[in-house]
């Protein structure tokens, strides 16, 4: 059983309910910080199964975690959590960044 695979796998499944939700039950910037999370975290989502197929779990691991931390914080402040929770979002972000960076690191032969 590959963890972080299965942990791939179940952040495209939150991403793709978060961005349904976003598009039908939501308004307003609730919806918007729904849709943007959803779409960043099916990305890297995506990403990081092919980081694992790369043998780059560095890579894979920061695109799960900094899916996750992105995406969780729009989630809660979408269903009333307080705002200051936006201040953790670029957190999330620069792990994404990391992971790609590590990527590009692993593929350069």
């Amino acid at each position: 059983m590959n963890l972080l695979m299965i942990l791939a796998a179940l952040s495209g499944a939150m991403a793709v309910a978060a961005g349904a939700f976003g598009a039908h039950g939501a308004s307003g910037a609730a919806a918007d910080w729904l849709k943007t999370g959803g779409h960043y975290q099916l990305i890297h989502a995506v990403a990081a199964l092919v980081a694992i197929r790369m043998e780059a779990r560095v890579a894979a691991w920061l695109f799960v975690g900094g899916g996750f931390v992105f995406a969780t914080t729009l989630y809660l402040m979408a269903i009333g959590a307080p705002r200051w929770l936006g201040a953790v979002t670029p957190i999330g972000g620069a792990l994404l960044i990391g992971g790609w960076l590590w990527l590009a690191w692993r593929a350069r032969g």
